[in-house]
């Protein structure tokens, strides 16, 4: 497939418009823009390269977006070594290995505090990562829900291990358990808007400016 494009680290650079007081890390997780492994369920709209580089389209936003927030910003990864990734998206990224083990396993690792998020929804902009930034100054948890039945961002003002053990991801059962396991710790999130990921041609059709 195409390597990703050199282009990007020009668009990916620091703005210095927004800086954000924080002592919460946003870790961004993401795998490797390898055809046939990624956005497999656009596969049969866009093709194994078409999907592929819509991932690739994907994560280079979400990264410019939180550039732009001003938060201090780690890639966790999949897919491919570390230095691929920046020699695509900038050598002053910090980017580290996702490990083994399944989806719960991956985010258990990421040391509170911190906010996370996918690479796979675009209304996730620069606004909403400061939104959620706030949030979590003043409450111990913060979500935001996606349409799908998940979420797309989850912040932990402290360690939440309870949150990633035994769940059914990529499942609509995600969002409605990870709420009943903060009640039963006593714990109320603040809650973020709904927002919708880009998986399906359903969703690339709301967002047509990801399809070229």
């Amino acid at each position: 497939m195409q390597s990703p494009s050199n282009d990007a680290r020009n668009i990916l650079q620091p703005s210095p418009r927004h800086a954000v007081m924080s002592v919460a890390r946003l870790t961004i997780f993401a795998r490797w823009p390898e055809a046939g492994l990624a956005k497999t369920r656009l596969i049969p709209a866009l093709g194994a390269e078409g999907a592929a580089a819509l991932y690739r389209r994907l994560l280079e936003h979400t990264l410019a977006e939180a550039r732009a927030s001003g938060l201090p910003i780690e890639l966790r990864v999949t897919g491919a070594e570390p230095a691929r990734f920046q020699d695509w998206l900038g050598g002053d990224l910090a980017v580290v290995d996702q490990g083994e083990g399944d989806l719960g396993a991956r985010m258990a690792r990421v040391a509170a505090p911190a906010i996370l998020i996918g690479s796979d929804c675009p209304d996730c902009d620069a606004a909403m990562l400061r939104r959620a930034t706030i949030a979590l100054a003043r409450a111990p948890a913060v979500v935001g829900p996606a349409s799908d039945g998940g979420y797309y961002l989850l912040g932990m003002a402290r360690p939440m291990p309870f949150l990633f053990h035994d769940m059914a991801w990529s499942t609509d059962a995600v969002m409605p358990e990870a709420l009943r396991r903060f009640a039963l710790q006593g714990i109320a999130p603040a809650m973020l808007p709904e927002l919708g990921d880009i998986d399906t041609p359903a969703d690339l059709a709301r967002h047509p400016q990801f399809a070229r």
